[in-house]
């Protein structure tokens, strides 16, 4: 497929979790719980309720205090996780700097929008760089929204002036790929660097 000039997006969005920067929350508390010890207390604290709540903008001891609300204990599991939260960041993930780097040398406009805890960013950049490239993030913590929330996308759009028709949005999961698609993003799931650089050149970019 080849994109006209005028069809070539001008922008790209990515998530950041699983796409710039691997996440793995079984390792935070590694040295008292195995992967599979940590999983179970995951599902029986609804840990994912209580890490989208962070996300969401909930303050991390209001979390923690949720999580108390049932069992202390996991109170205290869910506050050594928000301590030690860098050490659930696995590093960049592989290829990926490079895609930033080639996207910003050929002109293309570059944001994230990423479902994170307005009190644990600051980690990211630190551990991913490549997060540094992007013009800005819109943290979901810091306006109180996640994805696959529509009104996030909406903040993203007028906050940048995006075109969606020419604004490529890129993250791993697919239920938030299919909310930008439905407000006119292009949007695309991503699994690894080799498959997103392919579908970039799809869209004219990198050299497409």
């Amino acid at each position: 497929m080849t994109a006209h000039t005028g069809d070539i997006p001008t922008t790209v969005v990515f998530d950041l979790g699983n796409v710039l920067i691997g996440w793995d929350q079984t390792r935070p508390l590694a040295d008292r719980m195995s992967p599979e010890q940590w999983r179970a207390f995951a599902e029986e604290a609804d840990f994912a309720a209580l890490n989208s709540a962070s996300d969401s903008g909930v303050p991390v001891a209001e979390v923690v205090s949720r999580a108390g609300a049932t069992d202390p204990r996991h109170a205290e599991i869910v506050s050594l996780y928000f301590e030690r939260f860098e050490k659930s960041l696995t590093g960049p993930i592989e290829g990926m700097a490079e895609v930033v780097t080639d996207l910003k040398d050929s002109g293309t406009r570059l944001l994230g929008l990423s479902n994170w805890s307005a009190e644990t960013f600051h980690h990211a950049p630190q551990v991913a760089p490549a997060i540094t490239q992007l013009e800005d993030v819109v943290v979901s913590g810091r306006e109180g929204l996640i994805k696959p929330d529509p009104a996030i996308f909406e903040i993203l759009r007028e906050r940048f002036g995006l075109d969606p028709v020419r604004t490529v949005f890129i993250d791993d999961l697919p239920a938030n790929v299919e909310a930008a698609r439905s407000l006119g993003f292009l949007g695309l799931v991503f699994t690894d660097a080799p498959r997103l650089r392919g579908d970039l050149r799809d869209l004219g970019l990198l050299g497409g």
